[in-house]
């Protein structure tokens, strides 16, 4: 990427990181569970995407490979869809301040980087991991009788798990459309035999 991209990149994280974006994305718990945090962990993809690949690849060794990453990725992620942790992140500055650096660093970069050696199983593995878990937590906050976070009423609490429920099963459906949309392409054909090689092999 460019040095424009580089520029165009932190000045969306920055603009995330103001009180204005801040204010309108976690005054709803919709916005703040499936906008603000979402935004958050690709600027981390983009991140991974501005490194080299050279860069990219002495980072996944250094790390163990691909697996240790999905893992802490999948762990990060998760913590950050806790209703605990969006009251904590309201509540605390220190906690808003380790979301806005983890959800890039722990969940967005690992994943990106870890993406390019994952085999179509590996892959499969996270998506249904992480469209599973929304769906069950989005289940829990439907479910629940009493009001799981403190910042947002019972109301807001069903209507967000509602979103999430839906929004799984759309990224289910288009993981599965991929599935069978996707493949390898077709191996080329020989070439046609030319003049000589018919004279030196004949019929």
């Amino acid at each position: 990427m460019n040095r424009h991209t580089r520029i165009g990149l932190g000045a969306c994280y920055l603009f995330l990181a103001t009180p204005v974006a801040r204010s309108a994305l976690e005054a709803a718990m919709s916005t703040h569970m499936l906008l603000q945090i979402p935004l958050l962990a690709a600027a981390g993809v983009l991140l991974a995407r501005l490194l080299p690949a050279q860069r990219q690849d002495a980072l996944l060794t250094a790390c163990g490979g691909a697996l240790p990453l999905v893992v802490l990725a999948l762990f990060a992620s998760s913590y950050w869809m806790l209703p605990r942790a969006l009251d904590a992140a309201l509540g605390d500055p220190l906690t808003e301040a380790a979301k806005f650096v983890s959800l890039p660093l722990l969940v967005g970069l690992p994943l990106a980087l870890a993406w390019r050696q994952l085999t179509a199983i590996g892959r499969g593995f996270v998506w249904t991991n992480f469209i599973s878990m929304l769906a069950v937590l989005g289940w829990l906050y439907i479910a629940a009788p009493v009001r799981v976070c403190n910042n947002y009423l019972v109301d807001e609490q069903g209507s967000t798990g509602w979103l999430m429920v839906k929004f799984a099963l759309l990224l289910f459906a288009g993981w599965l459309a991929t599935l069978f949309v996707g493949g390898t392409p077709a191996p080329a054909s020989a070439p046609a035999a030319t003049g000589d090689d018919r004279q030196a092999n004949p019929a």
